[in-house]
């Protein structure tokens, strides 16, 4: 009979102790829920995608720099320019339409970009009719449009060489004597800086170059 009151005694001494501290406690046990570090993760994310960025931005720099050192071997050809004789160009025609075809030449030098002050042209044989319309008025105003130089100039080859230099010159060899192209060529020649467009019979033209053009 002594083993009955001694069962709960047991018990309650179990309970006793660890009730007190844990109803005591009981509190702080939630703390751990308010710790939401998932949201942590998302941050790094971020950042990650900005930091292969830098050396994208980089690799444009690399092209720039390899621009400017392309263009520097560049800058010194200019400055043998001068001596660079002008290319030539043929346009085979006969001599009724060598004047057409140095037309249809200034047309497209005109569309691909070169202004009308950068362009001459030379007749050999009759003048083109914006030459004999301006004659008319008289030299001085003739000329004073040459001088002007902001647009096309038609000259005579009997009247070239009072003509300036321009970067394009078309030659058209509409008539008159071998002697008459002879020595209005190599004046053209004289005078392009860039570019000789000669339209005409191209056995007379490589007779008078002698350069096989």
């Amino acid at each position: 009979m002594p083993l009955i009151p001694e069962e709960p005694q047991i018990h309650e001494s179990a309970q006793g102790p660890r009730a007190t501290p844990a109803s005591g406690r009981t509190a702080p046990t939630p703390r751990p829920v308010p710790g939401p570090r998932p949201a942590a993760p998302p941050r790094p994310g971020r950042p990650g995608p900005h930091r292969p960025a830098p050396p994208v931005g980089r690799t444009p720099r690399d092209v720039a720099a390899a621009k400017p050192g392309a263009s520097g071997p560049v800058a010194p050809a200019p400055s043998g320019g001068a001596s660079r004789t002008p290319q030539i160009q043929l346009i085979p025609a006969t001599a009724a339409g060598a004047l057409d075809a140095a037309e249809e030449a200034v047309d497209l030098l005109l569309e691909s970009g070169r202004t009308p002050g950068d362009v001459l042209v030379i007749t050999t044989g009759e003048p083109h009719p914006w030459a004999a319309h301006e004659l008319s008025f008289g030299d001085t105003s003739y000329w004073a449009q040459h001088d002007a130089g902001d647009d096309v100039f038609y000259a005579d080859a009997a009247v070239a060489e009072r003509a300036a230099s321009r970067p394009v010159v078309v030659v058209a060899v509409n008539g008159g004597s071998d002697s008459v192209a002879a020595a209005a060529l190599p004046l053209a020649l004289s005078r392009a800086g860039a570019l000789l467009i000669v339209c005409g019979d191209p056995q007379q033209i490589n007779a008078v170059l002698g350069a096989g053009v």
